[in-house]
C-alpha cells in the first residue's frame, strides 16, 4: 500500500510554508510549485530513491469562511459535471429514438438543436453519416419554423 503524506501548506510573505506530516517543514515559492517541492524534500528527509513511490496531499491552510467557500465551489462544479454527464445521455437517448422514429439525422439535429456533426457523433455509426448527407440545414428548418409560427 502507497504511504500518503499530507502537506499543510501555510502561506507567508516570501510564499508557502510546508508543513509534512511526520517528516518536516520546507518552503514553496508558490502553491502550484508545493506538492514537486514536498516530494522532494520527503524523498531527501527519509533517503529514499524514489519521488513516486509515495502520494502527496498538499492542503492549503485558509481561513474558515474562504476554506467554506472552495468546498462549496468544488462541490457545485462536481454537481454540474453529474448533470452534465446526464443530460449528454439523456441526449443521446432522444437523439436515438428520434432516429428510431424515422427521422433523418438533419431533422434530429433540427429538433434538439444542434448541427448534424453533434447528432452523428451523439447516434453513431451509418445513422450518423446519413445524417450530414440529408434534408435540409438546420437553421433553414429553424428559419421556416419562425416564418411559418412553430
Amino acid at each position: 500500500m502507497t504511504r500518503t503524506y499530507v502537506v499543510l501548506a501555510k502561506r507567508w510573505k516570501r510564499g508557502w510554508e510546508l508543513h509534512v506530516d511526520g517528516v518536516g517543514v520546507t518552503q514553496a515559492g508558490t502553491l502550484s510549485k508545493a506538492e514537486t517541492v514536498a516530494r522532494e524534500y520527503i524523498a531527501f528527509a527519509l533517503d529514499l530513491d524514489d519521488e513516486n513511490a509515495f502520494e502527496v496531499d498538499v492542503v492549503p491552510q485558509l481561513d474558515a469562511e474562504l476554506a467554506e467557500q472552495v468546498r462549496s465551489a468544488r462541490a457545485d462544479v462536481r454537481d454540474a459535471e453529474r448533470r452534465q454527464r446526464e443530460a449528454a445521455a439523456k441526449q443521446r437517448e432522444v437523439a436515438k429514438n428520434l432516429g428510431a422514429s424515422g427521422l433523418s439525422g438533419r431533422e434530429i439535429a433540427a429538433v434538439l438543436g444542434l448541427t448534424p456533426q453533434r447528432v452523428s457523433q451523439l447516434i453513431g455509426g451509418s445513422a450518423g453519416r446519413a445524417a450530414a448527407k440529408s434534408g435540409t440545414p438546420a437553421n433553414k428548418i429553424k428559419q421556416k419554423r419562425a416564418v411559418a409560427g412553430g
